[in-house]
């Protein structure tokens, strides 16, 4: 009985409350640690520095097998709870592009944030570094930022490049900030750079792969692998599937079961494509090395299948890529709105130009524009593709067409013989003809007249429709809409065209009923910025001494931006102002004659 009372007394001594001095020794030891994070605050400089994302995988041994479903499921749940956990900008990857390093960035930034790009000396334990304002930071998606850092001075390394937050000089010499090595700079000549989701596939955007232009390739030869993890060292990816698909840049990949199944849980999970270790000299080994990534996978706004199919979609969109060009966009879309267009995805590659401006107040007087951040440089074809994954859920049809390049319907010489004076909407009437009374027709290709300066030596004041009305007599090359639903899953495009799924087929259209007026060859001033870069994946630069008999090119043109004599009077051979007076005729002003895209036009 004694030895159970005296049981009771120890364990209730056991479960006494601290004691008043023992609590004021652990508050003491809080206060001190947090006025030593003070001090420490305080002698750190005043630049913030971005954080470098971890990118450890989450398995190190062998790849799961895709049918571990299971297994797999719940290792996604932790990794997609563990990625919940940092909200905090932080750079997750870089990719070294010649003009620039990109840094790609989980979250956001304000838009009034002054960033830093800092580089690290490439002898040095992290002392030695040097610091210059960012060129520019823009959204990429809903998840990422882009942030473009000049490239590094002499003897210093761009495979490390941070970020810092900066509200004054810049900051030199301090603590180095600690840098994950996974994420280094990637070449831009070998990297996967973008994936989509599409079903129950990614479509996955790769540099480097170097197959065959505007034809099929063996989607046999690649794997694809899903994880958290770096792509180089001893780590592996989490899963790994087969494609299923491969054309030029674009390969599409299986996705793992657990993927489909709750592709929530998926989100930020980064892909990478699979090479046999001997691909580039053409070997086809059984050993898979997977490519440096910078891609990741994001479901949708849990939109689901059955709301996306019960929505109402636009006839008629328009989707073009586009550097510098700010100047057109207002002509180029309002114009063709009057024809019926009703939805525009604009990809701009690397503008620094008033592009967002412009966009943002034709979306504010309803054009219903979209601006889509494209950094990936010549890859013009690999954007339509994404395009076509962006607009199917939105629209029936999908035009695909330059700034440059304005629809024009002539008038018939006999009413009777054709559909009269082109009218409103008359466009998008046409296409929608074609879903009513022709479904195997998926493509419609517009032929083109290529006009000259016409004698300007300016750019014209009341845009392109009406300055420039001399051409040359032929037509050359076309441009199309299409049907994205009727696509072929490769997703293979030459940009002027796209490859059909089995049993559809394109249209010509007659070109006494539709044409396009491409002002191709306009004033030096313009033309000029052609020589900076082609957007084409598979068009040489002008800069470069290749394929100068090329149509991409004027011809007779060299390397260099240089004008040729009587540039103003050339690739003029026929006077055509038909379009000039339609623009005239119907977009002027009644009081002023001033057109709707002119800065000082009232409205109509």
């Amino acid at each position: 009985m004694m030895e159970s009372e005296q049981r009771r007394k120890r364990k209730r001594s056991s479960t006494k409350p601290y004691s008043s001095s023992h609590l004021f020794s652990i508050r003491s030891l809080v206060l001190c640690l947090s006025f030593f994070v003070f001090l420490l605050f305080l002698s750190a400089d005043r630049c913030l520095t971005v954080s470098t994302a971890s990118l450890r995988p989450v398995l190190s041994s062998s790849t799961l097998s895709l049918l571990s479903s299971t297994a797999s499921n719940s290792i996604l749940v932790s990794l997609h709870h563990r990625r919940r956990l940092s909200s905090a900008p932080r750079v997750e990857d870089r990719v070294l592009l010649p003009d620039h390093v990109l840094l790609l960035v989980s979250g956001g930034f304000g838009p009034s944030e002054d960033l830093e790009c800092v580089y690290y000396a490439l002898a040095s334990n992290g002392s030695d570094r040097h610091a210059e304002a960012a060129m520019s930071v823009d959204v990429y998606n809903e998840h990422r930022s882009i942030v473009r850092c000049p490239l590094p001075p002499a003897n210093f390394s761009a495979a490390e490049v941070d970020l810092r937050r900066c509200g004054g000089a810049p900051a030199v010499g301090g603590k180095r900030v600690r840098s994950n090595r996974t994420a280094a700079a990637q070449a831009w000549d070998r990297v996967v750079y973008e994936a989509e989701l599409d079903g129950e596939t990614a479509v996955v955007f790769v540099k480097g792969l170097n197959l065959r232009p505007h034809r099929r390739s063996d989607p046999a030869q690649f794997s694809c692998h899903f994880g958290w993890g770096s792509w180089d060292k001893d780590e592996t990816f989490v899963l790994t599937t087969k494609a299923v698909s491969a054309a030029q840049e674009v390969i599409r990949c299986l996705l793992p079961r657990s993927i489909r199944t709750n592709p929530v849980k998926a989100q930020g999970v980064r892909v990478t494509i699979g090479l046999p270790s001997n691909f580039h000299t053409h070997g086809r080994s059984s050993v898979h090395v997977p490519m440096p990534s910078v891609a990741r996978i994001y479901s949708s706004k849990g939109i689901s299948e059955e709301v996306r199919r019960k929505k109402m979609k636009h006839e008629l969109c328009a989707c073009t890529m586009v550097w510098n060009q700010a100047a057109s966009l207002r002509e180029w879309i309002m114009y063709h709105a009057w024809l019926g267009i009703e939805r525009w995805f604009i990809y701009d590659n690397n503008s620094d130009d008033a592009i967002k401006e412009v966009i943002k107040e034709l979306d504010s007087r309803n054009y219903n524009v979209s601006r889509q951040s494209w950094p990936w440089i010549k890859t013009q074809e690999a954007g339509f593709s994404h395009c076509v994954l962006r607009a199917r859920d939105e629209c029936n049809w999908v035009g695909f067409f330059d700034v440059d390049e304005f629809f024009y319907f002539p008038f018939p010489s006999n009413p009777r013989r054709g559909l009269g004076i082109p009218g409103k909407d008359m466009l998008r009437a046409m296409v929608a003809n074609f879903s009513s009374s022709s479904p195997i027709i998926a493509e419609i290709r517009t032929a083109c007249h290529s006009f000259g300066p016409s004698g300007l030596t300016s750019p014209p004041t009341h845009g392109v429709t009406v300055g420039y009305t001399c051409r040359l007599q032929q037509s050359e090359r076309h441009k199309s809409i299409v049907r994205p639903d009727a696509l072929d899953p490769t997703l293979l495009n030459e940009v002027h065209h796209f490859r059909l799924k089995e049993g559809f087929r394109y249209m010509n259209a007659p070109e006494s009923i539709a044409m396009i007026n491409h002002y191709k060859y306009q004033v030096w001033e313009t033309f000029r910025t052609k020589f900076f870069r082609r957007v084409a994946t598979y068009v040489a630069d002008w800069q470069e001494d290749q394929n100068k008999g090329s149509k991409d090119r004027a011809p007779g043109l060299g390397t260099e931006a240089i004008e040729p004599p009587n540039w103003r009077l050339q690739f003029c051979e026929v006077w055509d102002t038909g379009l000039r007076d339609f623009v005239l005729a119907n977009f002027a002003h009644p009081a002023t004659s001033m057109l709707p895209w002119s800065r000082s036009s009232p409205s109509r």
